[in-house]
């Protein structure tokens, strides 16, 4: 059932309050990934703003944005187990970073928080660059430039539209930026990594980068399971929430 949380946000309210576990989903995703993980927790799960029940913001939100709009849920009573899948994950480290009273552990699986060593950041195409070029300069019409979008971009990037399209730009750029990095390090609660050995959107690499920036972090890898860990490994993360409890 679709419930008014703290905050005014929308989304799933798991057992009576006060909620000790809060569940952020990932990209193009809703609250009702997390069902299976904490049906029979204290728990609240935000549909985030752009997704599922939730309106997209003005403006073209980064991860502090949204670990704002979230960090009432984290507040209801005392500090809660946070757990990040994917962007919701983004979104949680910079949330236990800047608001560490509120966080007792933090858990992140599948989250995109660093390019993995050797990988060099995305650079457009020349042909794309060209034609935004042509495009800004009004030599190139609104309805071609989107038709090119939709040939070359990622599936997320052609399913987005409006500012949600400005927001995933954004979210992939926060990345090459060192803010994940950087929040990491600032994390003082306990860490756990939970991912998916076949995991491609953030592949194990990933996560082994990130838990060497965090010394009191363990990871677990799942064998057999891709990125969608909250509905192909629920029992493995909730598992994992249960040793903060």
């Amino acid at each position: 059932m679709l419930s008014t949380l703290p905050g005014g946000l929308l989304g799933g309210r798991y057992g009576a309050p006060p909620a000790r576990v809060v569940a952020l989903h990932g990209w193009r995703r809703n609250h009702t990934d997390w069902d299976e993980v904490v049906s029979d927790m204290a728990a609240l799960a935000p549909d985030l703003p752009g997704f599922g029940s939730a309106p997209a913001p003005d403006t073209a939100w980064g991860a502090a944005d949204y670990a704002e709009a979230v960090m009432p849920l984290c507040s209801e009573g005392g500090p809660v187990v946070l757990i990040g899948h994917s962007f919701g994950g983004k979104v949680a480290v910079v949330l236990a970073a800047t608001h560490p009273q509120h966080v007792a552990a933090l858990i992140l699986t599948g989250v995109p928080l660093l390019r993995p060593a050797g990988e060099p950041a995305p650079r457009p195409a020349l042909g794309h660059r060209v034609a935004k070029q042509l495009h800004r300069a009004g030599l190139l019409s609104d309805t071609r430039m989107e038709a090119r979008r939709r040939r070359t971009g990622s599936d997320d990037y052609r399913a987005a539209t409006g500012i949600m399209r400005d927001v995933l730009v954004r979210s992939i750029a926060e990345v090459d930026d060192g803010r994940y990095r950087r929040a990491l390090e600032a994390v003082r609660c306990p860490v756990e990594f939970v991912w998916g050995q076949h995991d491609t959107a953030a592949v194990p690499a990933v996560a082994e980068e990130a838990a060497a920036l965090v010394p009191t972090s363990t990871l677990t890898v799942l064998p057999g399971v891709s990125h969608m860990t909250p509905n192909e490994a629920p029992d493995a993360l909730r598992v994992a929430i249960r040793r903060h409890l």
